[in-house]
């Protein structure tokens, strides 16, 4: 084993024990929470050592990074989560690997997906990216639809040829009431989950939770959990 394979498996270890004793401090069976390793910035050679440690769920946030990467690993048997902002022009090519788009948060991009999706002959799963932090009406800091444009939005996706209402996702709000109380914000996506299932039963994802917050994400429901730094290592700069 190579030393880059042997840190990355210590490190898979040490994250794969802190969300089974989150589990077990929560009553919540270990196979409830799929972890997504989030590989932005370090190269296919990574990826492809995740996937022989049995990674299956993989994320990136920049097309221009995830495009190449996905290309060079398409022989692996990992899912693809795309979970930065997303332009609409980049949208067919985001179509072309991601499995799931975690970032949907606006009509239009709902409308790019779905016709990028039909011409590629794919089902892709989207998750409502929920913005804590916004207002009535507005964005987050962060991108993200506000609580209130949650129904509206997932009526479209559902609606939408090509894609799949999964469900939300989240990253814990900087400002606003739910700033530095992370099970809290957490908890409010819980219930916002719930809310949308009544009228779409099927979107059960639930992504919260990263390198630092898994534990408390895990406390409140989370299906998914989002970890890049904790397995990979402090980040490179982005060139």
């Amino acid at each position: 084993m190579t030393d880059r394979k042997a840190e990355l498996a210590a490190n898979l270890a040490k994250v794969e024990e802190r969300i089974a004793a989150a589990c077990a401090a929560a009553g919540r069976k270990r196979e409830e929470v799929t972890l997504i390793v989030v590989t932005k910035t370090y190269p296919a050679s990574d990826v492809r050592f995740l996937s022989e440690l049995g990674v299956r769920d993989v994320a990136e946030n920049r097309d221009q990074d995830a495009a190449p990467k996905a290309a060079e690993c398409s022989d692996l048997p990992l899912g693809w989560h795309f979970v930065g902002q997303l332009q609409t022009n980049k949208v067919r090519s985001v179509v072309g690997y991601a499995d799931v788009v975690q970032s949907v948060d606006r009509p239009k991009l709902v409308s790019a997906l779905s016709a990028a999706a039909v011409r590629a002959g794919r089902e892709v799963g989207c998750l409502l990216q929920v913005a804590l932090d916004a207002g009535v009406g507005g964005r987050g800091d962060r991108g993200g639809v506000g609580p209130d444009g949650i129904e509206e939005l997932a009526g479209l996706v559902a609606d939408a040829p090509g894609l799949r209402l999964d469900g939300l996702m989240t990253v814990a709000p900087l400002t606003g009431e739910f700033a530095g109380r992370q099970q809290a914000a957490f908890e409010r996506l819980m219930d916002l989950s719930t809310a949308m299932r009544v009228a779409h039963p099927a979107a059960n994802m639930v992504s919260a939770g990263m390198s630092a917050d898994l534990e408390q994400a895990v406390a409140a429901g989370a299906t998914h959990v989002r970890v890049g730094t904790a397995v990979l290592g402090v980040r490179r700069g982005l060139g």
